[in-house]
């Protein structure tokens, strides 16, 4: 069976910088669902579309086509008070953006004088990657996957 609109795809996927230092190796496959459900970036899925088990595929990503351009606006400097006393560097908070209602994961960078500097920015944002893969299985959805719009099942969503 090749890729295609409402497939479910396995990976074992790589992730590099521009420079070709590994940034991630994926442990268990990267499971989603294939036809425009947001599983995967958009560029990747459709280097992917009609490939079959085995056939490998690398994409260069830009800022814009994975995790966004660095945004010096998400970047806050708040009250130390504001924060539980075991905060370290790395731990994760959600908060408002500047954007009215939006919410977003705001990850601390450094706790100095009283102050804490939180980032709103995907730890790879304003970089340009390469997305290499396997494709390690296909199969198609279930109805239940389509309605909801996700894979269901051992490495994809449970309920």
């Amino acid at each position: 069976m090749n890729i295609g609109h409402n497939t479910v795809v396995s990976l074992a996927y790589e992730l590099y910088d521009s420079d070709g230092n590994l940034i991630e190796k994926a442990q268990d496959p990267l499971v989603y669902l294939h036809g425009g459900y947001a599983g995967i970036f958009p560029l990747v899925e459709k280097a992917l579309d009609g490939k079959a088990v085995g056939e490998a595929c690398k994409v260069r990503l830009t800022p814009g086509d994975a995790f966004g351009e660095y945004d010096a606006e998400l970047v806050r400097i708040e009250e130390r008070d504001k924060f539980p006393a075991e905060v370290e560097v790395g731990m994760q908070f959600q908060g408002e953006s500047s954007k009215q209602g939006e919410t977003i994961v705001y990850t601390v960078t450094d706790i100095a004088d009283g102050k804490v500097v939180v980032d709103g920015n995907h730890p790879l944002a304003g970089q340009t990657l390469n997305f290499e893969c396997i494709i390690a299985e296909v199969r198609a959805a279930t109805r239940e996957e389509l309605s909801h719009g996700h894979v269901h099942g051992a490495h994809g969503h449970h309920h």
